[in-house]
C-alpha cells in the first residue's frame, strides 16, 4: 500500500515515484519472505495480493504464489516499457517527419515567392511589350495610309 500511495513527479517527460531511490525489489521479496517464514503475515487483509483463499495456504504456497505473481507483475512491467519504447520510438520518427516536413514547407514557400516575383517581372514585360506591339500597330496603320 505505500507503493500504491506514493506520489508520481515529472521530470523531463518521465514519470518518477517519490521515494524509490534505493528502491530494491530482491531486498524487498526477501523481507518479505522473512516475515512469512516467521510465521507474521503482512496486516493489510483488504490488501488485494493474496486473495482470501491466501489465508488457508501454507507459508511455501503464499511463497510460491507471491513469486508466481511477481513473475507476472515482471512481465507486464516488461511490456509497458516495451511499449513506451515503441511509442518513443514512434514518436522520434514523427518528429523528425514533422521536421523534414517543416523544411520542405519552407523551402517551397521560398520557391513560390520566387516565382510570385518571375511572374510579376514577366507581367510587367508583357504589358510592355504589349503598349510597344500597339505603338507599332499604329505606325504601321499611319504608314500604309501615307502608302495608299
Amino acid at each position: 500500500s505505500k507503493i500504491r500511495n506514493m506520489e508520481v513527479q515529472s521530470a523531463d517527460g518521465v514519470a518518477v515515484l517519490e521515494d524509490c531511490i534505493g528502491f530494491s525489489l530482491t531486498k524487498t521479496i526477501s523481507k518479505v519472505e522473512e516475515k512469512l517464514k516467521k510465521g507474521i503475515l503482512p496486516g493489510c487483509q483488504d490488501d488485494d495480493i493474496i486473495p482470501r483463499v491466501g489465508n488457508e495456504m501454507g507459508t511455501e504456497a503464499q511463497i510460491r504464489f507471491l513469486k508466481a505473481k511477481l513473475r507476472v507483475t515482471q512481465e507486464d512491467l516488461a511490456n509497458v516499457v516495451f511499449e513506451c519504447r515503441k511509442k518513443d520510438d514512434e514518436n522520434q520518427n514523427l518528429e523528425t517527419r514533422l521536421k523534414d516536413t517543416e523544411e520542405e514547407n519552407t523551402r517551397l514557400q521560398r520557391t513560390i515567392s520566387l516565382q510570385q516575383s518571375q511572374t510579376e517581372k514577366y507581367k510587367m514585360l508583357s504589358q510592355e511589350a504589349n503598349k510597344k506591339n500597339e505603338g507599332l500597330q499604329q505606325e504601321v496603320t499611319a504608314l500604309e495610309k501615307v502608302l495608299q
